[in-house]
């Protein structure tokens, strides 16, 4: 079986106006995460799939890239235009992209 290379991105070239869905658990996003991320850990995704827009690009993201391959490849066979951000949050943090916390702590990549 052949299968198609999954579509990835570099941290910097996700757009400032892009879907950001961070996939990761809920103490790795409390710790640190993009300002503009949408949380739906990968565990829950299924479930809230619903909420995950159809009508643009979803950017996927976790901490290096294993989990959100694995949502891209899903939401793909389910008809999204999703890509995998490659190296996730720890090379969004090393390129010197903004990362926040909800309780304004100073963010962590855990």
């Amino acid at each position: 079986m052949n299968f198609a290379p999954l579509p990835e991105v570099a941290p910097a070239a996700v757009p400032s106006d892009g879907y950001l869905l961070d996939v990761r658990e809920a103490d790795e996003w409390a710790a640190g995460h993009a300002e503009r991320a949408v949380h739906i850990p990968m565990s829950e995704l299924v479930a809230r799939i619903a909420e995950i827009p159809t009508d643009r690009r979803v950017h996927v993201v976790c901490r290096v890239g294993g989990r959100s391959a694995q949502v891209a490849q899903y939401l793909i066979a389910q008809g999204y235009d999703a890509v995998n951000v490659a190296g996730g949050m720890l090379d969004w943090a090393a390129s010197g992209l903004p990362l926040t916390t909800d309780d304004d702590t100073p963010a962590t990549i855990v």
